[in-house]
């Protein structure tokens, strides 16, 4: 355990693994909520129309965590590398299967009869009934989430070391942009269309892409914005690892090597 914790690479490995599965997970869990954007933003709604699907522009919750969890995926994927990404996707995919397999059946224990109206002064009545709707998400839209992330996962990490094997160590910004740029729309439409297209509330196509290019829209902007704190990461991952094995990681990760 010592020699783990004084090897920087293996510490910083830790690290961004924990904040990468935190944020997966998270992600899962508030993506049941709905928000309207401009409400929220404080502006007058948009009344869009797109694929003849008009309205509030409205994200799963979860849509706020993704551009870091794809951030993040390209950080480890330039340290770590593929082997890196795919190690830690595959975690996270038995990670969440494994959370949501336990709050199906925290949902099935026998509430206490205290508990039920405990919150009926705040406007909830059974605590019961809203504990399973919150948290009870569908097998659909279980099933769309966990493959969407994966497939998603493993095309960044795919593109991004493809628009590194030709560009070099040049132009960070590039192949985290094009590497986000093709994940995220596969994971927009996939978990969008197994979880609501395939699944029991079966929406119509014009739907399925009017949302789906809201939120791939949305994800992809979002990622975009974000491509400053992959620079900052990489100037302060480099500062820690110093220079000699912040290198020897990233020959490493283009080689498919492991630190």
């Amino acid at each position: 355990m010592r020699d783990i914790l004084n090897n920087k690479a293996a510490k910083l490995f830790i690290v961004l693994a924990g904040i990468f599965l935190t944020n997966a997970l998270v992600a899962e869990f508030i993506g049941v909520k709905v928000f309207a954007l401009e409400p929220t933003i404080g502006v007058n709604p948009l009344n869009w129309n797109l694929f003849g699907t008009g309205g509030s522009l409205m994200f799963s919750a979860g849509t706020l965590l993704w551009p870091f969890v794809f951030i993040l995926t390209d950080v480890i994927n330039e340290y770590f590398g593929q082997r890196g990404v795919k190690y830690l996707s595959y975690l996270a995919m038995i990670l969440i299967a494994y959370s949501f397999l336990m709050i199906y059946f925290s949902i099935q224990l026998v509430p206490a009869d205290f508990w039920v109206g405990i919150s009926k002064e705040n406007g909830v009545e059974d605590m019961q009934v809203a504990y399973a709707n919150i948290f009870g998400q569908s097998n659909w839209i279980i099933v769309g989430s966990i493959v969407a992330f994966g497939i998603g996962q493993l095309v960044d990490a795919f593109v991004f070391q493809k628009v590194r094997t030709i560009m070099g160590e040049r132009k960070i910004w590039l192949r985290a942009t094009l590497s986000t740029i093709v994940s995220q729309l596969i994971d927009s439409f996939v978990v969008l269309y197994i979880a609501f297209v395939l699944g029991p509330q079966q929406w119509p196509l014009n739907q399925f892409f009017a949302v789906g290019t809201v939120n791939y829209s949305y994800k992809v902007l979002v990622a975009i914005l974000l491509i400053p704190t992959l620079y900052l990461a990489h100037y302060l991952i480099d500062r820690y690892l110093g220079k000699e094995l912040a290198a020897t990681l990233r020959k490493n990760a283009v080689a498919g090597k492991a630190a």
